[in-house]
This record gives structure tokens, sequence and C-alpha cells, in this order.
């Protein structure tokens, strides 16, 4: 039977501490404690940023084949550990089974795809003959990597989005210190573990778990020549204004729009957006929050839809059945009933949901919510939605854009026209037509504009930011 270790280290420098039992994390669905993880405090994180800028000078040598076997090995051991990494994610996330088995075939996913990525990392021959004046010059470039890079990851996809770090930046050669979030690191701690497996130089990789109050070297340490951070716009961007000179990429927040226009087969959105809406219990930048629906189906959507909300199955994680599972935190669940009853009292109708028992929040579904209640605003992050009619598609764009976010967008159309306008006007960081916005495949390039974030993930996109040009320029004396 799977089950969690007794006890998780910390990486320092490739190498397993057990240096303490200080960080408890718990079984998001039974509150029990379910295991201890080391924590790392102010002066080893220093020695990991040391060793890794000690061994980015062997990493800057390391040839890209064996870049690529490191990526192979992962891939080989992530399968070999598939049922232990989805359990994993159970019980600190609170995650349904079904659920983390996708997060587990993604994360092997986006080593696959570094792994193919590795050795395709190439320079240019510029011509640079185009005056006069060079004649005889001749450019090249080359991709170098950037050096130590400084990650943070979240808890709502403690393997995945550690892995879409990680990932590209052993296939670009940069050293890196993660700090998963305290309340998931079990994920990253095993990503941790195959690594150690591996023939990366001592000090290539730190996994560190460690408080907030701890953690600044991560974000003002001028070793580090790259931050790359995901979790919540206020955090972000406050770390952005304290890195320095270095590079930031955010993958921040958002409350994604969905488009149910008229021409659309209903059966079909329908069970795409319940999904969108409310997978892993809503707890995803990306969850489908804010529908518009033609006025000429609305009635008939809201009927179909409620109904599918209000018999989705709620309970144990490890129930095969379970499709909403606990949220991260009771902390978190009273602020999303809270929005609700806000919401209510500003005028909403809630058609469905709303409940909590402890982390349990009832999958929820709104109608009528003020432009300006948190649940419309905001970013709900968690198990509901609202639905709104519209008349005009070019209305219905602008309710869409009406938003502080811009990460991704889903519009259910089979007008070609409508698809590009929504592709020319939305004004985020990618359009999904005929599907959620929740959509993501690991080798496309994700990320958001406005508080959504900067720069973009996606291993190839991933390693552009993790790589810099270096030019050389040849002269032919005439």
């Amino acid at each position: 039977m799977t089950k969690l270790a007794k006890q998780y280290p910390y990486y320092l420098a490739n190498k397993a501490v057990f240096a303490n039992q200080d960080l408890e994390v718990t079984n998001k669905y039974t509150g029990e404690v379910a295991t201890t993880v080391a924590l790392a405090d102010a002066e080893i994180i220093d020695k990991a940023i040391d060793a890794a800028e000690k061994s980015q000078k062997i990493l800057n040598k390391m040839p890209p084949y064996k870049r690529q076997q490191i990526l192979e090995h992962c891939v080989t051991r992530f399968k070999e550990r598939f049922d232990e990494l989805a359990y994993a994610l159970c019980i600190e996330a609170g995650k349904p089974i079904k659920d983390a088995r996708g997060e587990v075939t993604r994360l092997i996913d986006t080593f696959k795809i570094a792994a193919e990525e590795s050795v395709r990392i190439e320079g240019a021959v510029i011509n640079l003959e185009i005056t006069e004046r060079a004649k005889g010059y001749q450019g090249q470039y080359k991709k170098v990597p950037i050096g130590p890079c400084s990650f943070i990851s979240p808890f709502n996809f403690p393997l995945n989005l550690a892995a879409h770090k990680v990932a590209p930046a052993i296939a670009a050669g940069c050293a890196f210190v993660l700090k998963p979030a305290s309340r998931t690191p079990i994920g990253a701690l095993i990503i941790g573990e195959v690594l150690a497996e591996t023939d990366l130089p001592d000090g290539a990789f730190s996994i560190l778990p460690c408080s907030r109050d701890g953690a600044d070297l991560f974000t003002t340490d001028d070793r580090f020549k790259l931050l790359s951070f995901t979790g919540s716009p206020s955090v972000g961007w406050e770390l952005k204004a304290k890195a320095g000179k270095k590079p930031v990429i955010l993958e921040l927040g958002g409350n994604a729009g969905c488009i149910v226009d008229h021409d659309t087969d209903l059966d079909d959105a329908i069970e795409r957006i319940v999904f969108g809406a409310y997978y892993q219990s809503g707890q995803s930048c990306i969850s489908v929050q804010r529908i518009f629906i033609h006025e000429s189906i609305y009635e008939k959507f809201k009927a179909a839809y409620k109904e599918k909300v209000a018999n989705l199955v709620h309970g144990d994680p490890l129930n095969e059945d379970t499709f909403i599972g606990p949220m991260i935190s009771e902390s978190e669940a009273k602020r999303l009933e809270g929005w609700i009853k806000n919401a209510v009292n500003a005028g909403a109708k809630l058609l469905c949901g709303g409940s909590r028992e402890g982390l349990m929040l009832q999958a929820a579904l709104l109608e009528d919510v003020p432009r300006d209640c948190e649940i419309n605003a905001e970013e709900a992050f968690g198990p509901v939605s609202t639905i709104a009619p519209f008349s005009d598609f070019d209305e219905a764009l602008k309710q869409v854009n009406d938003s502080q976010f811009g990460l991704q967008a889903g519009i259910f159309t089979k007008d070609i026209y409508k698809a590009h306008k929504a592709w020319d006007e939305l004004d985020v960081g990618g359009v999904v037509i005929g599907d959620v916005p929740s959509w993501r495949v690991d080798n496309m390039p994700y990320g958001g504009v406005k508080e959504s974030g900067l720069g973009r993930e996606g291993i190839k996109y991933a390693i552009e930011d993790m790589t810099e040009i270096r030019l050389m320029v040849l002269r032919t004396p005439q």
C-alpha cells in the first residue's frame, strides 16, 4: 500500500539533510499530521546559493546530451514512482485522485519535453554586411545559461508547477534553488530525491522548504541571475519590486472568463465548463470563474449546468468518485464562503452550493453578481462560478476584458470570424477556442498580462528566459 515517509529531508547542494522535523504537513481531508519535513533557515539558504554559484561553472561546460540523460532518468523514475507521487498529492494538497494522476502524467510530460528541448538550444549566423561599413564582418551567436536561478512554486500544482521551473533549468544548464510551498512540499522533495540519483554536479540544485520570513534571499540575493515565482499577485509584484536587477518571471492569478455563443454544442460546452470551473476544487489560476452565455440559450444552459454542479461528488480525495475535495486550508474556505455571502447580500442569486464544513466547500453557482463583488472582480481560487447572459458578442468580449487579470479565456463558438475577433481583442495571454480557459498542455507558451504576470512558461519559452545570447563578431581583413 502506498504511504508517505514518516519524515522528509530538505536537499542542500544535491544532498538529503534530515536537519529537523519543524514543518508539519497535514492530510488536507482529515486534518491530521501526515508527515514532517525539514525546514531550512536563512543560513542554509545562503549555503545553497553559494553552492549553486560554484556549480554553475561546471554546468556551463556540461554538454547537452548529458543534460538530456539527466532529464530522461527523471522521466523513467517518475513513471516508476507514479502511484507514490499521486498519493502524495492526494494527502498534501487534498487533490482528488483522478486529478492527482493527471498531474503526475503532466510532470512526466514536462520532463520529457525538456529532455527533447535540451539538445535544441541553438544559435545562428547573422549577416552583418548590411552596409559598406560592415564589409568583411560576420556575426554568430549562441545561447548560454543565465546562471543560478531562484524558484518559488505554489501549493496548487506541487509537482507540475515546480517541474515547469526545474526541468527547463536543467535543460538550459542553470543551477537552481527551489522553495516549494510550505503546505505542499512533498512532491518537490520527491523530485529532489530523483535528481540526487543523477550526475548533476554538487550544488546544482537545492530544494528548501522554509518559512516566508526566512526566504528573503530567494528574492534579494544578487548571486541569483533570475527569479521565477508562481503564486498570488500581491506577493508576486512585491517580490518583483525587491528583486533588484535580475529578470523576474511571474505567473500569477486570474478570474478566467468563458463565452458560450448561441451556435455552441451545449452538452459539450457544459461538460467542459463544469470540469474547467470545479476540477481540483477550483484551485487553479485558469479555473473558469465568469461565464457569459448568449441570451437565446441562457435558461437552457443554466438549468443543465446547475444540475451538474449540484450533483458533483464531494469527499475524500482518495475516493475514485470524488470530484470536489477540500480546499487547501480552512482560512481559504472561510474566505470564499464570505465572498459568496457578500455577493448574495449585494443582490446575487445563489443557485446551488456554498455551504462549508471545515475545509470542504460545496461547489457554488451564482447569477446576477454585481461586477464589483469580489467573486467577480478578484480571483476566487475555489469551487465557484458565476453565470450571466449576453445579447451581443462584442459586449461579451468587453465583459471578459473587464478584469484586472488577463491569463486565459475560453470561447465556445463555431464562427471562425468571432474566434479571430476574440483572439485579436481579448487582453489575455491565451485564447482557447471550443474549450475552457483551464486547458493547458506543457509545451505551449503559457502566461498572462495585466495583474496575471510577466513572461511565459512552457519548456521552450522558459529556456529562452534561462539563457542569454552571447554574440561573436568575426572580421576578415580586406
